[in-house]
């Protein structure tokens, strides 16, 4: 099984302490790094070797908050996946999250069950949201109706439109080969030209820009 690297950054030590030890005892994750807010994460983050492959963190730190770290994260490691999990949660902050670059949003209260299961779907798909998060998200694109985009205007071409499609409905390379009867290498290449033509950094990048392009809906975003 897939070690996923993990990083924990929180100005609650006790919260970083609990989960360092809970995280790291599972057999299928290991913990990296820890910090105490966003300028000491992305400090320790310049001196690793390898950087983790999700980070775990709050949303209202000292120093830099988890909003101001994701758009620096993002910048710097564009293919780190961030899941914010804090006290301050509101349900309504999705739509938010989801534009800022964020993988998954939720808040402390979670069971330990929902953890590991978010921290795994974010690792091997890209996002997760929940049943109350997407109704947020349909909302919040209701009144924004996007113009049909014709191929030649997104530059996509009709297989990178299928792939992207498959990509939002959280599929893997694997599986979205098996399903257009392509290898995995192909869909692999066609997720990185997907990232160059719209510019996105990562898989919620490409959900944010198929949503606002009409290339899919919200009603497609699946339900977990």
């Amino acid at each position: 099984m897939k070690n996923i690297k993990l990083g924990i950054i929180d100005d609650d030590a006790l919260i970083v302490n609990l989960l360092n030890n809970f995280l790291d005892s599972q057999d299928d994750l290991s913990v990296l790094l820890t910090a105490s807010n966003g300028r000491d994460c992305l400090e320790k983050m310049a001196l690793l070797d390898t950087i983790p492959d999700v980070l775990l963190m709050d949303l209202k730190m000292d120093e830099m908050n988890g909003i101001d770290t994701t758009e620096h994260l993002r910048q710097l490691y564009p293919e780190l996946k961030i899941i914010i999990i804090t006290s301050h949660y509101k349900v309504s902050f999705t739509g938010f999250m989801l534009k800022t670059g964020v993988s998954a949003f939720a808040p402390k209260g979670i069971s330990t069950t929902e953890l590991l299961m978010i921290i795994r779907e974010v690792d091997q798909r890209g996002y997760y949201f929940d049943q109350a998060q997407l109704e947020v998200i349909r909302e919040q694109l209701s009144s924004k109706f996007p113009k049909p985009v014709l191929e030649d205007e997104n530059n996509l071409s009709e297989r990178e439109q299928e792939v992207l499609i498959l990509l939002c409905q959280q599929k893997t390379a694997q599986e979205i080969g098996d399903k257009l009867f392509i290898t995995k290498r192909t869909v692999e290449g066609h997720k990185n030209n997907l990232f160059i033509k719209t510019g996105a950094k990562n898989i919620a990048g490409l959900v944010i820009y198929a949503l606002q392009n009409g290339i899919i809906v919200a009603d497609d975003l699946p339900i977990i």
